[in-house]
């Protein structure tokens, strides 16, 4: 959305909720800056684009007729539009103090700290520290996904998305449209359910294997999720898959990487100022997750697939 939109619609719920009886479409547009320069066709359009958005994320217009108006009158009743007193019990605060203390240092970080600071403008005491946890132990969420806040958003939207997907067998890169239900973590992994479009079925897609942006489509709140559904099983299967345990050839950079030469197991001085490092994995995602984030230090020489999904996080994050 553009700056100069959002300010009109900013601008738009400031004066419905300012007056204290129905304003009409003309008084509307005298008053909101945005509406004046435009002609009435174009005045028309966009009034009631912007009433319908409005509407759209909660805020209740009502229209009223005003007796000493011809027009009906427009106005946000500001009983519908405040949120009721906020009030917490020491367990709930607890909760919402170790959700916070969850999502620090992860994409939703910015998003935490701004509801912990709102709850306390309005007189809510919040255990930051986690309540009855005490500050024993410390929780974090790791999203260095790309893909994660986009695909966070859209299921809060209620909005398909369409993103390009490295398929884990065939390795081939498709486009898929999906209408996402959740976003689920399970053992280190992130994972998005949904209804796949292209396949016309639920689906799970593995958050490190999208290898590019992802793309809204459509209108915000389209996405419907299924009574019943429960993303959390159709993502646990994964976890009782064998999965063989390989080891991953690495150079590193001499003096650097030491989070991957603690659990190597087995060092080598390498030439040119590399050492080679020998490190067990299972996942070669998960792998290149960790791998990429010592940028231009570490490089994957071995196997192919280990190798493969470092070169297409690389290429994602440029895209």
């Amino acid at each position: 959305m553009s700056r100069r939109k959002t300010e009109r619609l900013l601008n738009l719920v400031i004066c419905l909720l300012a007056t204290r009886r129905p304003l009409s479409a003309e008084h509307i547009r005298q008053a909101v800056p945005g509406y004046d320069a435009a002609n009435d066709e174009a005045f028309q359009r966009m009034f009631e684009r912007d009433k319908n958005e409005l509407r759209e994320i909660g805020i209740p217009i009502e229209v009223q007729k005003d007796p000493w108006e011809e027009d009906p009158g427009y106005r946000i009743v500001r009983q519908a539009y405040e949120l009721p007193e906020i009030t917490l019990e020491p367990d709930e605060a607890a909760v919402v103090g170790l959700a916070a203390q969850v999502w620090q240092r992860a994409s939703l970080a910015e998003a935490a700290s701004g509801a912990l600071l709102k709850l306390r403008a309005g007189g809510v005491e919040t255990d930051e520290a986690g309540g009855m946890l005490g500050g024993a132990l410390e929780l974090r969420v790791d999203t260095r996904d790309p893909a994660f806040p986009a695909l966070w958003e859209a299921v809060r939207d209620r909005r398909a998305v369409r993103f390009p997907y490295r398929a884990a067998a065939s390795e081939s890169v498709l486009t898929r449209t999906v209408e996402p239900w959740g976003v689920v973590s399970r053992r280190g992994r992130w994972y998005v359910v949904g209804h796949d479009r292209d396949r016309g079925a639920s689906r799970v897609f593995r958050l490190s294997r999208i290898s590019g942006p992802v793309v809204p489509v459509g209108r915000p709140g389209t996405v419907v999720v299924p009574d019943g559904v429960d993303i959390t099983s159709m993502v646990g299967y994964r976890d009782d898959m064998t999965v063989q345990e390989r080891t991953a050839l690495i150079r590193v950079r001499e003096g650097a990487c030491q989070g991957l030469r603690q659990v190597a197991k087995a060092v080598r001085q390498g030439r040119d100022g590399w050492d080679e490092l020998d490190v067990d994995f299972t996942d070669p995602e998960r792998l290149a997750g960790w791998v990429v984030g010592f940028a231009a230090d570490a490089e994957v020489v071995g196997p192919p697939d280990a190798r493969e999904a470092v070169i297409c996080r690389l290429k994602g994050a440029l895209t």
